[in-house]
Order: structure tokens, then C-alpha cells, then sequence
């Protein structure tokens, strides 16, 4: 099997100024350093991705940002191009996160030019796919899987698809503290890594699938055992450098 090393995303939303983002910073460099078997990615509102690209340089943390558009330039007023992000120092980009899908009204079709422009200009997806709490309790959940990577991946070549993020993220769980028991996550992560493998057996072995959802301190020592899951896409517990760096280490 292939060997894949966590991955840690701290998802700050529209939170943290660059004043803000500098002082987190402060904290958890330093606490961070020598953090071994884990990779940790840091996701900043646009206006502070420059300091926060600036801060992490040499550290060996990684900053993704929380969206990216479809074309590299153009008329799109208030949006930001994959050369963009690229240019500003980023490592990845969030894709299809759940407030983008069911806040902003992103569907499917716009996601999937979303994976393809961010891979196009050598940013790694970490593409956010998960159901809601109404198509759970309808016993949908693997429906709604399905239908969201087959679709979101379509244009992904097979052979790239590896070198992608995706975050398994229950909608009902986000924010709400609620959070999806090891073995619900265990079993929708092992689904679709399934899902995966029915696009690209490789592939499945080498994607990485986060669970993101209220993960906190208490909680993540006990998701990161399970082997399927492969680190965390971290909101709010990712806003204070102390709670964020325990998840860090339980992955680790």
C-alpha cells in the first residue's frame, strides 16, 4: 500500500486579519518546529495569504487558500485566478468546501472547472466533498458521494488524481459541534477512496482523504488512528495556534 503522510489544514474562513494571521503565526512556528510525520497546510482569507506566505517560508508549512475561479484572468469582478494564488506564493486551494457548495450555490459543474484550473496551474485541490444531514438520514450518503466525485473529477486526468487532497467533510457536522463517529467517518472515507479506485486503482492509493467536521483536540487522536483517514481539514479549532498544533501532533 501506498504510503501517505497526513496532511493537517487549518481552514481560518473568513476569520484573521494579517495582523491577526501574524500573531497565530508567532505561536505556532516556533511550537511547530520539528513536527515530524505530518504535513500541515495553512488556509488564509485572500488578504493575509501574502503575510501568511511570507511567515511560513522556510518553515515547512504549507499555505492553500480557501477558493480559487475557473479562468486565469478576466471579468470576474471580487474573484481570484489560479496564476494569481500561484504567484502570491500558494500551495493549493480549498475546492468545493461545503459553505461554497450550499452558501454561494456552487454546483458540480463549476467545481470541476475549479479541480482542473487549480491543477492546470500547479495547485494542489483539496477538493471538499460530503452530505448533508437530511441525505444521511434518507441513507444517501453514498449517493451523494458518488455523485459529487465522479462529477468533480471528470476532467482530471487518472494519473493526477493521486496528487490531489480531498476532505471528506459531513455537512451536519460542520460548525455545529457535532461530529461524525469514527466509524461514520471510517466508512464514508472508505467509500470513497472506493470511489476513487473505480476512476484509478493507483490513484486510490496514493490520494490522500481528510476528515473535516468538527474536529477538535479531544476528538482527533481517535480519528487519526484509523488508517483510512489521512489527517484533518481543521475550521475552528484551527483559529487558536494551541488547540490547532494538538491536532497537528495526534496526526503526527
Amino acid at each position: 500500500m501506498a504510503e501517505r503522510t497526513p496532511l493537517v489544514a487549518a481552514n481560518w474562513k473568513m476569520n484573521k486579519t494579517r495582523v491577526e494571521a501574524a500573531a497565530f503565526l508567532d505561536g505556532f512556528l516556533p511550537a511547530s518546529d520539528g513536527l515530524e510525520g505530518v504535513d500541515v497546510a495553512i488556509c488564509p482569507p485572500f488578504t493575509a495569504l501574502a503575510t501568511v506566505v511570507e511567515r511560513c517560508a522556510g518553515s515547512g508549512v504549507a499555505v492553500a487558500a480557501q477558493n480559487v475561479h475557473f479562468e486565469d484572468s478576466g471579468a470576474f469582478t471580487g474573484e481570484v485566478s489560479p496564476p494569481m494564488l500561484v504567484e502570491a506564493g500558494a500551495w493549493g486551494a480549498i475546492v468545493g468546501h461545503s459553505e461554497r457548495r450550499h452558501v454561494f450555490g456552487e454546483g458540480d459543474d463549476e467545481i470541476a472547472r475549479k479541480v482542473h484550473a487549480a491543477l492546470a496551474a500547479g495547485l494542489v485541490p483539496i477538493l471538499c466533498v460530503g452530505e448533508t444531514e437530511d441525505e444521511r438520514d434518507a441513507g444517501g450518503t453514498e449517493d451523494v458521494l458518488r455523485r459529487q466525485l465522479e462529477a468533480d473529477l471528470a476532467s482530471v486526468p487518472a494519473n493526477r488524481i493521486g496528487g490531489m487532497v480531498v476532505a471528506y467533510e459531513p455537512v451536519w457536522a460542520i460548525g455545529t459541534g457535532r461530529t461524525a463517529t469514527v466509524e461514520q467517518a471510517d466508512e464514508a472515507i472508505a467509500f470513497a477512496r472506493s470511489v476513487v479506485a473505480g476512476l484509478d486503482a493507483q490513484a486510490a492509493e496514493e490520494v490522500r482523504i481528510l476528515y473535516g467536521g468538527s474536529v477538535k483536540p479531544d476528538n482527533a487522536a481517535e480519528l487519526m488512528r484509523v488508517e483510512g483517514i489521512d489527517g484533518a481539514l481543521v475550521g475552528g479549532a484551527s483559529l487558536e495556534p494551541e488547540a490547532f498544533l494538538e491536532i497537528c501532533k495526534a496526526a503526527a
